[in-house]
């Protein structure tokens, strides 16, 4: 034996007829080889899916399930296709023979067998089977590198557009842990959505991710305001209204130019939409372009209401903050004149997670959530090692 086979391989034979079985395991054994014998075509499938041998020997001629139709199985399955079929069969005829390479045969013997050929065949098959292997596992290491990577970069994208929301958002202290209460509010009101089967055609696990990642991105034109309008200690006027308004477009440009270098509905898209119109109101009251209902895209429509939620109860240099029964009050009072009505449900249901969050995010200061942020990015590993 080579040292390719000094370490036992398995394997299978499958013929219906027991006596046959015995006299091909008593031919293999003393090489070294451990030999199973099943004696159909089910139990051959059944074996090979619990334990893979490294070859097989598949008699043609069974009833039920015939040995073309068990090759034919073994090679159309990702799983099994790579394990080396011997034919031994007694049908001798030229159209059996080429029935079986159709059905994926890698070599066959025929019966009456001759030991030297049939030794010669299964020490080249277990060579075939050694080569493929290594290349199936080179081939899942590959995969894995990319999938790793892929995560990486993923993760390197989702830091780093935190962190240019961060930053725009740290010009104004007053407004603390802002963004994570955002992104876990939106979070909250779209699991409840996906939970009760609305919008079935939009909503699902990747939904509730990108928009988790993507709702930070909200204000970002504020970066655009100036100082006296966006910290002004008191309410704006008209004429300061107005001006404030602008951070939709500037921020749902900046991410619209950036989604088009990108490529299109790049990871930018929905934190594009979500930019633009998270001002607007349902009955088309908002701002910057008056839709209503349905137009307004479904991530605007539900970040609205947990930033409006957030304003509510929270300190700004105009108010203090109000109480969690008092922003609900406010909120189910504004009813289906500035949100939609089922996102409104799903805050509902969501109400205490709401207040859980408003606690586990008070008494962090702005800085401290942005010194962390950066440390995340610095310390993210790189994707083109």
């Amino acid at each position: 034996m080579t040292s390719m086979d000094s370490a036992a391989k398995q394997i299978l034979v499958v013929d219906d007829l027991p006596e046959n079985a015995a006299i091909l395991s008593r031919f293999l054994a003393p090489m070294g080889y451990q030999v199973s014998a099943v004696h159909d075509g089910v139990s051959a499938l059944e074996f090979v899916g619990n334990t893979p041998p490294d070859v097989i020997l598949l008699d043609l001629a069974m009833p039920g399930m015939d040995g073309f139709q068990v090759c034919q199985c073994l090679k159309q399955s990702p799983e099994t296709r790579h394990i080396p079929v011997i034919i031994i069969t007694g049908l001798s005829d030229r159209e059996a023979n080429i029935h079986a390479i159709e059905a994926g045969a890698d070599d066959f013997v025929v019966k009456p067998f001759d030991r030297v050929l049939l030794e010669a065949r299964i020490r080249s098959s277990l060579k075939t089977k050694v080569l493929q292997d290594q290349l199936l596992a080179y081939q899942h290491e590959l995969e894995e590198r990319v999938r790793e990577r892929t995560r990486q970069l993923e993760r390197t994208q989702q830091v780093a557009v935190f962190s240019l929301a961060k930053l725009a958002e740290s010009r104004d202290n007053e407004t603390g842990d802002h963004l994570d209460r955002i992104r876990a509010y939106a979070r909250e009101l779209t699991l409840e959505l996906l939970a009760r089967g609305i919008f079935p055609e939009t909503i699902n696990p990747g939904f509730v991710a990108a928009i988790y990642e993507s709702s930070p991105l909200h204000d970002i034109g504020k970066v655009g305001i100036p100082d006296q309008i966006l910290l002004k200690p008191g309410k704006l006027t008209p004429q300061e209204f107005e001006l404030m308004k602008n951070h939709t477009l500037i921020g749902g440009d900046t991410l619209r130019a950036a989604d088009r270098e990108a490529g299109q509905n790049s990871f930018l898209a929905m934190g594009r939409d979500i930019a633009y119109y998270h001002h607007e109101k349902y009955d088309g009251s908002g701002y910057p372009f008056g839709l209503s209902g349905e137009e307004i895209p479904l991530a605007a429509r539900i970040v609205a209401l947990a930033d409006v939620y957030d304003a509510l109860s929270s300190k700004r240099p105009y108010k203090e903050p109000f109480s969690h029964e008092k922003s609900c009050a406010i909120i189910l009072e504004s009813g289906d004149r500035h949100f939609d009505p089922r996102v409104v449900e799903a805050f509902e249901a969501r109400e205490n997670q709401f207040a859980s969050i408003r606690g586990e995010f008070q008494g962090k200061g702005a800085t401290t959530a942005l010194q962390e942020t950066l440390a995340k990015l610095e310390s993210a590993q790189p994707v083109c090692a």
